[in-house]
């Protein structure tokens, strides 16, 4: 385990870590991998996304859904790998968050932007991975007619509130109090919601990111703890955070009124293979959301890794990658 750092010098090196990673490449890797990560804004009617465009230029795509809250730089520990497995990685920030434009949006609203995305660099098919509040996302994608997804990945991933066992009850005062007003008046409760990030957010201006990993510390698992202390990937969680919350938590509050609230998307229009990620440990999206979703998506398939809990992603995103594209 890697020596403990200071807040002040994880908060430097969080905010420094987009900008250095890509000069840590193997010589092998360098000409190819850092002439592809690009990134880019896709306009939408008025409102700008953010896109991060990664990995193997020629590789097949993957399009990744962050967290909540997250970022298009919630892979950034991972995008040699990408480039190692011949993945491209195309990675937005939802309205809101890092350097999107803040709007309302829905779960119907984020399928329509991912395939904007995709129109703007040319992409025909490809695989979808969300991550905790991006699983919801990533499963909208494939709703969309036409085919273009191919499969769908959930990596601890939040299911519909409303029908989940135990969902709503799951929620803190704040979040309950929010999720009342719903469906009458959205905007009020995005704003419910996106207040209970205001303390994340505060932290995350402060520290640049490290003080939000120490937010975390009692509400992770054993394991979640332990990954988080490797001076990479806590690095990284920092720096996503920190970009994650940099306008403000509106993001956030939007995302959850889209899977709070009732779900927009019709699961049963899914037709491609979908895999479902969860720990057995996970203290966030404990594991009956990937039960549930298990039993109502007749294509997917449930690993549940014992001992695990909601970070997974951070360790298993190769073997992630490889049965997306496979």
């Amino acid at each position: 385990m890697p020596a403990a750092v200071d807040d002040v010098e994880l908060g430097r090196r969080a905010q420094a870590a987009v900008m250095v990673r890509p000069r840590l490449l193997s010589r092998r890797w360098l000409p190819r991998y850092c002439r592809q990560m690009r990134e880019t804004e896709v306009d939408r009617g008025g409102r700008l996304l953010r896109v991060r465009d990664t990995g193997d230029p020629g590789g097949s795509v993957v399009m990744y859904f962050h967290g909540t809250p997250g970022s298009r730089l919630d892979l950034s520990f991972g995008e040699q790998l990408a480039a190692e497995r011949g993945v491209r990685l195309v990675l937005f920030d939802r309205p809101g968050y890092g350097g999107s434009t803040p709007a309302p949006f829905g779960l119907a609203a984020t399928a329509a932007d991912a395939h904007a995305v995709a129109d703007n660099l040319g992409v025909d098919r490809f695989a979808t991975l969300g991550m905790s509040g991006g699983g919801p996302h990533a499963l909208a994608a494939a709703t969309v007619p036409g085919g273009r997804v191919t499969r769908v990945g959930v990596a601890s991933g939040a299911g519909p509130f409303q029908e989940v066992p135990g969902g709503l009850d799951s929620l803190d005062d704040n979040d309950r109090a929010a999720a009342a007003l719903l469906p009458g008046d959205p905007a009020a409760a995005a704003a419910g919601f996106a207040a209970g990030f205001e303390p994340l957010a505060e932290l995350a201006r402060e520290s640049g990111g490290s003080g939000v990993v120490a937010a975390f510390a009692d509400l992770l698992s054993a394991r979640d703890s332990e990954l988080l202390q490797d001076e990479r990937l806590g690095s990284a969680f920092a720096a996503t955070m920190h970009e994650a919350l940099r306008q403000g938590t509106s993001g956030g509050g939007w995302d959850n009124v889209a899977w709070v609230g009732e779900w927009d998307i019709d699961l049963g229009t899914i037709r491609c293979p979908v895999l479902l990620w969860y720990g057995s440990d996970d203290r966030f999206a404990p594991p009956v959301h990937g039960v549930w979703l298990n039993e109502h998506l007749p294509s997917a398939r449930l690993v549940m890794r014992v001992g695990e809990g909601h970070l997974g992603i951070l360790e298993h995103l190769g073997e992630m990658l490889g049965e997306l594209t496979a």
